[in-house]
C-alpha cells in the first residue's frame, strides 16, 4: 500500500526559517493541500494582535473532504513563544510545534494530518517543543506557555 503521507512544500521550510532565523514571522500555520498530497503554507503572522489572531485562525480552519463538503480542519503550526522566567532570569524563545485537531474535524482530515505530521517536522529543525490541541482550551494562551516553559514562565 502507497504512503499516506504528504510531501513538504519547499515554502514551508523558506517560512520556518523566516520564522526562526530572522524572526520575520511569530507563527507559521501549515496546511495539507485540497488533493493532501502536499503541506503548503495557510497562513503567517504579518502584524496585529498575534496570538489572537492565531488562535482564531486555528479555530476556524475548514478542510474539504473528498465528496466536496466543507468542515472543521486541522492544522500543523508553529509558533515562537517569548516569555519572562518567573526567576527574573530573563526571557526565554521556544518554537513550539502544534497539532491541532479538533475533536469535531472528519475523520479522514485528522488521520491524514496525524500519517503526515512527522515529515513535517523532520523538515523543520529545532522544534523545542510539540503540543497536540483537540479543542479551543488547548490553545489557550496562558496554558500553552505554561506548557511549553514547563511551569518556568513568570
Amino acid at each position: 500500500m502507497a504512503s499516506n503521507s504528504a510531501t513538504v512544500n519547499e515554502e514551508c521550510i523558506t517560512a520556518y526559517n523566516d520564522l526562526k532565523l530572522n524572526k520575520k514571522y511569530k507563527y507559521v500555520i501549515f496546511k495539507l493541500s485540497d488533493d493532501n498530497k502536499e503541506i503548503v503554507v495557510d497562513s503567517t503572522s504579518e502584524s496585529g494582535p498575534e496570538y489572537d489572531d492565531f488562535r482564531e485562525k486555528l479555530i476556524n480552519a475548514k478542510t474539504k473532504s473528498k465528496t466536496g463538503a466543507v468542515g472543521k480542519g486541522p492544522r500543523y503550526a508553529v509558533y515562537d513563544f517569548e516569555y519572562n522566567l518567573a526567576s527574573g532570569e530573563g526571557v526565554r524563545n521556544k518554537i513550539t510545534f502544534i497539532a491541532w485537531s479538533p475533536d469535531d474535524a472528519g475523520i479522514m482530515a485528522k488521520m491524514v494530518y496525524a500519517s503526515s505530521k512527522e515529515a513535517l517536522k523532520r523538515a523543520l529543525p529545532g522544534i523545542a517543543t510539540e503540543v497536540q490541541a483537540n479543542d479551543a482550551d488547548d490553545i489557550e494562551y496562558d496554558s500553552l506557555v505554561k506548557t511549553v516553559s514547563k511551569g518556568t514562565a513568570a
